[in-house]
């Protein structure tokens, strides 16, 4: 891939994924069994059908979902029934293949730049960027439609995987697992500022979404292949 093509290739990328909602929503078309509707995804996301269908049509725009018609029924076709308009994912290729070890240089040098500015409070300074960063996830994403936490705790969830995480919740324990962390070998080298991150973003949106929360402790992983767990 030349430059100038792989300059255009990171536009489009950036342009029609770089909103963690609308990356949540183009996870969520793809892994769904069957075709989705910009209700469905409202009601998913907590968010307006309007909203909702904006995403859904941007990512058609740009290739990453085709549209379909399904008539009430669910059957394709002419017959009774006004067909609603539905999303599935492409085949389009959304992923720029870099070496992966780039992304840990950078967040180990970033790290090292924190060990510099303040040795003694690596984790505090992390914890509070990642709190102003995920009461803007939070303001941007917007509270559920409905309070309490069950919907808050997966509303976190979903904010997360959007990130790049990999994170289900488990209201009945007050848990997040994450079995997938983008920061990688930089959280298992440096898990009081990595994790200390994740704790501010988990805090950041809790707090933002709901009112039934206490102070959030992430459970770091031994490994890189064993799950992190935050509890809320």
């Amino acid at each position: 891939m030349d430059t100038q093509a792989l300059s255009q290739s990171i536009g489009d990328l950036t342009s029609a994924l770089g909103d963690p909602t609308r990356r949540g929503i183009y996870i969520a078309v793809r892994e769904a069994p069957d075709p989705a509707t910009a209700s469905q995804i409202a009601a998913l996301f907590s968010i307006h059908p309007n909203v909702a269908r904006h995403h859904l049509d941007r990512l058609a725009e740009d290739g990453y979902l085709e549209v379909t018609r399904r008539r009430p029924d669910g059957k394709s076709g002419p017959g009774a029934g006004r067909p609603a308009k539905c999303y599935t994912a492409t085949a389009k290729e959304i992923e720029l293949h870099f070496p992966a070890r780039r992304y840990d240089l950078l967040s180990e040098l970033l790290v090292r730049v924190i060990e510099r500015i303040d040795p003694g409070n690596l984790g505090e300074i992390a914890a509070a960027v990642g709190h102003e960063y995920g009461r803007e996830i939070a303001a941007e994403i917007g509270a559920p439609n409905e309070s309490g936490f069950d919907l808050a705790v997966s509303a976190v969830a979903r904010a997360m995987t959007g990130m790049g995480f990999a994170t289900d919740p488990d209201s009945d324990t007050r848990r997040l697992l994450t079995s997938h962390c983008p920061f990688a070998e930089t959280a298992a080298k440096h898990p009081e500022v990595v994790c200390s991150l994740d704790r501010g973003i988990v805090s950041g949106l809790m707090e933002t979404l709901s009112d039934d929360w206490r102070p959030v402790q992430v459970v770091s992983h031994p490994g890189i292949a064993e799950d992190c767990i935050a509890e809320v």
